[in-house]
C-alpha cells in the first residue's frame, strides 16, 4: 500500500474511466429501452455479445475495424427492431413480466446459436493497429486504445444528447416516455417510435459489444456477466435515466478499477456493495424517475 503512487492511482482511475465507458453504452441502451417501453431487456448482453461476433465476423471477410464501427450498430439495431416488432410487440399491455420472460428466454436462445455458429470457445478481437500501443498522458503511459474507447462514448452520448433533445423525433420519444396515451391521442403512431427506440438501443448494446471486444476478446458468455453489472449500473442511476446510467457506470468503473488496486479480490464484490449503499442512502438511485428519461 505505502509503494502506491500518484501516478499508478491515477493511471487506475483512467483505467476505470475506459472501464466505465463500456458500462455506460450498455447501461444506457437498457435506460433508453426501459425508459420508453417499460419492458427490462433481459437479452440486451446478448446483443452486447452479437455485436462482438457480428464485428468478429465482419473482419474475417476482410473488413476493417473501422468499417464495423458503422456496420456492427446498424445491423444490431435492425436485428433488434425485427425483435421487437415480431416478438415483444404482441405482449405490450400484458404486463412487465411477460416481455421480461420472453427477453430471458430469448437471451439463452441467441447465445445457443453463436454456440452453434462459432463453437463454445472464445476468439481474440485484435486490436486495431493504429490504436495499439500506450500514449503519455502526464501521470505515465496509457494503452491508447482505452482512450479511445473513452472517446467514442463520448461521441456517441453526445450524439444520443443532440437526438433526444434537438430533434423533433428526440421530444416525441421524451414525450411518449413521459404518458403515451398522450402522445398517441395527438396522432403520433407510437409503436413506430417503440420500434425505433428499440433499434436504437439494442444497436448502442451492439456498439459496446465491439468496443469491448479488443479488451476481454470474443465468447458466447460475454453478454451475461456484464448484463448483471449493468443492471447495478441501471438501478443505481435510477431505473429508465440515462443520466443518472451515465453517471453511475463511470461510477462503477472507478469503483470496480480502483478496489482491484487495493483489494483485488474484492473488486466484484464492490460493485453490489456500492447498489447496496446507495439504495439505503436513495432508494430510487441517483435520478430515479422510473419511466423517464432524464
Amino acid at each position: 500500500m505505502a509503494g502506491l503512487s500518484f501516478d499508478l492511482i491515477a493511471l487506475q482511475l483512467f483505467a476505470g474511466l475506459a472501464l466505465g465507458a463500456i458500462y455506460v453504452l450498455f447501461a444506457i441502451g437498457l435506460s433508453l429501452i426501459f425508459g420508453m417501453l417499460t419492458v427490462v431487456n433481459f437479452a440486451h448482453g446478448a446483443f452486447y455479445m452479437v455485436g462482438a461476433y457480428v464485428g468478429l465476423y465482419l473482419i474475417s471477410l476482410g473488413g476493417n475495424f473501422w468499417l464495423c464501427l458503422v456496420a456492427v450498430p446498424l445491423l444490431i439495431g435492425l436485428f433488434g427492431m425485427a425483435v421487437e416488432r415480431v416478438l415483444i410487440r404482441p405482449l405490450y399491455g400484458r404486463g412487465i413480466d411477460y416481455p421480461l420472460l420472453l427477453t430471458f428466454g430469448l437471451s439463452y436462445v441467441m447465445v445457443e446459436c453463436v454456440r452453434i455458429a462459432f463453437g463454445k470457445t472464445g476468439y481474440p478481437f485484435d486490436t486495431p493497429e493504429v490504436l495499439q500501443g500506450a500514449v503519455d498522458i502526464g501521470v505515465g503511459y496509457f494503452p491508447l486504445y482505452r482512450l479511445f474507447v473513452i472517446g467514442a462514448t463520448a461521441v456517441v452520448l453526445l450524439v444520443l444528447w443532440l437526438f433526444l433533445e434537438k430533434t423533433s423525433f428526440g421530444l416525441i420519444v421524451r414525450a411518449g416516455a413521459r404518458d403515451p396515451q398522450i402522445v398517441r391521442v395527438l396522432g403520433v403512431d407510437v409503436s413506430r417510435v417503440w420500434l425505433i427506440v428499440f433499434g436504437i438501443g439494442t444497436a448502442i448494446a451492439g456498439f459496446a459489444g465491439l468496443l469491448a471486444a479488443p479488451l476481454q476478446g470474443v465468447i458466447p458468455e460475454m453478454g451475461g456477466t456484464i448484463l448483471a453489472e449493468a443492471f447495478v449500473v441501471t438501478v443505481v442511476g435510477g431505473m429508465g435515466s440515462i443520466g443518472g446510467a451515465v453517471l453511475a457506470g463511470l461510477l462503477v468503473g472507478v469503483v470496480v478499477s480502483m478496489t482491484s488496486l487495493f483489494a483485488p479480490e474484492m473488486a466484484k464484490v464492490s460493485i453490489f456493495a456500492l447498489m447496496a449503499i446507495v439504495l439505503i442512502v436513495r432508494p430510487q438511485g441517483f435520478f430515479g424517475r422510473a419511466g423517464l428519461l432524464s
